[in-house]
């Protein structure tokens, strides 16, 4: 019987002895629900958005700080795009390997061909943990940023940090 990509996961962390504290909770989809239902646990909370370019030829994995939303049109310009649209939950199963709601840095592992380019918001570099899904919205790791990039250099994806510029809110 084979791996489920998770055990392969924490087994490749403990194979290249990346340290990670991780607590079990019910399934999060949002933000809000992670902040209701995930013990504490050492790290910054982090969103993370699956988007595509207009083409459909370029994919990016961005995560930034949980309260933050990221302005798409603005982001565009600065991953050199024209035009960024969320990408289909299948194309993220195609491309990362998991469901909507366990979006995770983590999941280039699953990313043998490096189609996905993985980018850190600069205000999540500067902090010294990251909470991270397992590729499961079932638990939640915490693990430096400094092991998280060396993780994904090991599978192939250099972590880029980018100033991800935040939509403004409009007045009520």
């Amino acid at each position: 019987m084979s791996q489920t990509p998770q055990v392969a996961l924490l087994a490749a962390l403990a194979e290249h002895r990346i340290p990670y504290l991780r607590v079990d909770h019910p399934a999060v989809y949002t933000c809000e629900e992670a902040a209701e239902l995930v013990p504490p646990i050492e790290g910054a909370e982090t969103k993370n958005l699956f988007l595509r370019d207009d083409k459909r030829s370029r994919y990016f994995l961005v995560s930034l700080p949980a309260e933050k939303s990221a302005d798409l049109k603005a982001l565009a310009g600065v991953l050199g795009v024209k035009r960024l649209t969320m990408a289909s939950a299948e194309d993220l199963a195609d491309h990362l390997g998991v469901a909507p709601g366990s979006v995770t840095p983590l999941a280039a592992f699953n990313d043998q061909q490096g189609r996905v380019e993985i980018k850190l918001d600069a205000e999540l570099a500067s902090q010294q943990r990251l909470l991270c899904h397992p590729l499961v919205n079932t638990a939640t790791l915490s693990i430096t940023v400094p092991d998280l990039t060396r993780f994904l250099d090991l599978y192939g994806h250099a972590l880029e940090v980018v100033e991800v510029p935040a939509r403004m809110s409009t007045p009520a």
